[in-house]
């Protein structure tokens, strides 16, 4: 009786899945940063990385109306010892954050092999806390921790259990070509902002070009 039962769940909510992401990635047109307009502030997930990304995230936050963002939820690597720090430097006035560690999906100089599988462990992690904490947007620059992230808000976009607006702002160090986060991402994210305009055009059409 339990594997019908199971069958009976699974089989419908892989169709609505495979449906919904069909959707997303290959008939839903590019979305305009304009239409994104809100009139109460939005629940920010901040994904953090080591050294430069951390440095490139924190000076968009510096950037943004932070009363438009907020609360702000800080998504650090259990193993990064540095960007909580950086964080509260940014933060120093305001209260209206916090930080959460996650598994890190990819240790710099892993093996893509052995990176399968903390991924998938970094994914399960994913899961709660996305659900717990329902961001409104979730933004990111490309370390490696925010792809499960990532994929996990995408799954619950997709079966209309949340509506978090994923953007991914490709590194400045990118000129030419996107990173593998950039390329994982490209169709998945709702806005993919790059800082070359070789990143955007008729080569990256999704893509939007800010200077």
């Amino acid at each position: 009786m339990v594997l019908p039962l199971v069958a009976v769940f699974v089989f419908p909510t892989a169709i609505v899945f495979i449906i919904r992401a069909f959707y997303f990635i290959f008939i839903k047109k590019n979305e305009s940063l304009n239409n994104d307009k809100r009139s109460i502030p939005a629940k920010t997930l901040l994904v953090l990385g080591s050294g430069g990304h951390t440095a490139e995230l924190l000076r968009i936050v510096q950037q943004l109306n932070r009363k438009n963002y907020t609360p702000r939820i800080y998504v650090q690597a259990q193993t990064d010892a540095i960007s909580s720090k950086k964080v509260e430097e940014v933060e120093d006035k305001f209260k209206d954050f916090k930080i959460i560690n996650i598994a890190r999906s990819r240790e710099v100089g892993q093996s893509y092999l052995t990176a399968v599988f903390t991924t998938l462990y970094s994914t399960l992690h994913s899961f709660p806390l996305i659900w717990r904490e329902k961001p409104d947007l979730l933004l990111c620059n490309g370390p490696g921790t925010c792809i499960p992230l990532c994929l996990v808000a995408f799954f619950f976009n997709a079966m209309f259990l949340t509506n978090t607006k994923i953007v991914y702002v490709e590194s400045f160090c990118r000129v030419k070509s996107f990173s593998l986060s950039g390329k994982i991402l490209y169709y998945l994210a709702n806005h993919i902002l790059v800082q070359w305009p070789y990143l955007n055009g008729n080569t990256y059409p999704r893509s939007t070009f800010v200077s």
